[in-house]
């Protein structure tokens, strides 16, 4: 599925990266000892955090994007990490749920 197309369908705005590469698959979570394990190269990972944890994560894990649900932001200090990481961040007024929902109807399930 194309990142950009994220764009419309969530309400979202790119924060920092490139919003013209593809993923595959979803994860969703806040839990970063949990989000270590489960968050697989290639996906869109939905959360609420967005701390610097967040992209050292992202760097061990290499998801094709953060979504952050909510409208939540990065600091700018954690948006030119991401930045540096090549991590892609956009953020949604939608809630962790209805971005999943977005996504599956995208995807056709």
């Amino acid at each position: 599925m194309k990142v950009e197309a994220l764009q419309g369908l969530l309400s979202a705005r790119v924060l920092c990266g490139k919003a013209d590469g593809e993923f595959e698959g979803v994860y969703i979570g806040d839990l970063l000892s949990r989000a270590m394990s489960r968050v697989e190269a290639g996906c869109a990972w939905v959360t609420i955090m967005a701390n610097i944890n967040v992209v050292a994560v992202a760097n061990l894990t290499e998801p094709a994007l953060i979504i952050l649900a909510e409208d939540v932001t990065m600091q700018a200090d954690v948006l030119a990490a991401a930045e540096e990481n090549g991590i892609t961040v956009m953020t949604s007024p939608m809630s962790a749920y209805e971005i999943c929902c977005a996504i599956s109807k995208m995807a056709g399930e």
